[in-house]
């Protein structure tokens, strides 16, 4: 059986790869306690003695309020330069999980530590050879260990759960929703045709920018609204992948009502 790496495999994206793949190929997981050796990079290079068919680099730390630059360069980019280094000496596809945060909240370039940190690792890989795939907000199954970084969706469901009053912000900001499952097929997609996409980055979306009300419509949860003074200075209003950055062929299966529907039997 084929060996791949899955970065990752403990986090929301990379799980949900992982079971996808499980099936078909040897999966060697790599994760953040690889940072507890010093020797780090011996201990990753190690992998590389076997025979490798793909490198899927999931694993990263995606949380948009971290300010310790060295460990957010650690993990999101000196990391991700040494396994681009390593796929690329052994011509190994390598396929990066990038985020819309590269294009911060004026669509040019990142407005946060993370979206740089993010922005400048998909360069190199794209640099070397490799895709990156700059996803939207995903959500879907198994991003109950993301606390404030997972979807709306999800931590609407908690609140009203626990019959927490639910506020959103108003003037209708708007995002591109995409579902975990369309993320997964992009990553087989991107696999399945390295080699004619390789050398650039795609977006991963719905191509539909969506309110938060609908999320909360389709899920049945009522709401009210802040005082516009509570929004946070930069808020972004609105997000929406551009078809013609998709990677040729791939469309998403899911739109909001029938991702968000499928969730909710999940919930």
């Amino acid at each position: 059986m084929k060996k791949v790496i899955i970065t990752g495999t403990k986090g929301f994206i990379g799980s949900n790869l992982m079971k996808s793949l499980d099936l078909a190929f040897d999966i060697i997981e790599i994760n953040e306690d690889i940072f507890n050796s010093v020797s780090w990079k011996d201990e990753l290079t190690k992998h590389f003695w076997l025979d490798i068919h793909a490198v899927f680099h999931v694993g990263a730390c995606s949380d948009t309020l971290e300010t310790d630059v060295n460990y957010m360069m650690l993990l999101n980019y000196e990391f991700t330069k040494h396994l681009t280094d390593l796929c690329s000496v052994k011509k190994i596809p390598i396929i990066y999980s990038s985020s819309a945060a590269n294009y911060g909240i004026n669509n040019d370039y990142p407005s946060n530590l993370y979206g740089w940190s993010k922005y400048v690792a998909e360069d190199y890989v794209i640099s070397k050879g490799g895709i990156a795939l700059r996803y939207f907000n995903v959500y879907g199954p198994g991003e109950e260990k993301k606390g404030r970084m997972s979807s709306v969706a999800y931590q609407m469901f908690i609140k009203n759960k626990n019959k927490e009053e639910i506020k959103l912000f108003p003037k209708k900001p708007t995002r591109d929703f995409v579902y975990i499952k369309d993320v997964i097929e992009s990553n087989l997609f991107a696999l399945e045709h390295f080699n004619d996409l390789n050398g650039k980055y795609y977006e991963v979306g719905s191509g539909e920018s969506r309110l938060f009300e609908d999320v909360l419509n389709i899920m049945g949860i009522d709401f009210s609204y802040h005082n516009d003074n509570i929004i946070p200075e930069g808020y972004q209003f609105y997000t929406c992948s551009d078809k013609s950055k998709w990677m040729s062929n791939w469309l998403p299966k899911c739109n909001l009502e029938k991702g968000i529907n499928d969730y909710k039997k999940y919930l």
